[in-house]
């Protein structure tokens, strides 16, 4: 089942919603301030992307500037942070069995879906 981490104030993740709705395919939508995942699901996702957690961060936030940019955080504090402040994951995310995207630009989601 094709997955879609959503932010519906992000224009991108709005985006990348369409771009799910127009293939016709079933998906699911986590909204995911609202359900926000645990550690396990997060290391999950990054695992999927095949990234360090630091890439999953998005550092244009001002809750990132405030609290964490200057720190040297490990892998898990990064876990941690982002479960805490979910603002803090970069979207929108699409998982498509253990394969994933992040949907900057919404290219990577056509790519996916093939």
């Amino acid at each position: 089942m094709i997955k879609i981490y959503h932010n519906s104030r992000c224009s991108k993740s709005r985006d990348g919603l369409k771009v799910l709705e127009e293939s016709g395919k079933t998906f699911e939508v986590v909204k995911y301030l609202e359900e926000i995942p645990t550690k396990e699901e997060l290391r999950n996702i990054i695992s999927c992307l095949d990234i360090k957690p630091i890439n999953l961060v998005r550092k244009s936030e001002a809750i990132w500037k405030e609290k964490f940019k200057n720190l040297p955080l490990s892998d898990e504090e990064l876990i941690t942070a982002m479960i805490e402040y979910p603002k803090l994951i970069e979207r929108p995310i699409v998982i498509n069995g253990n394969t994933a995207v992040i949907g900057r630009p919404t290219s990577n989601i056509n790519e996916l879906l093939k």
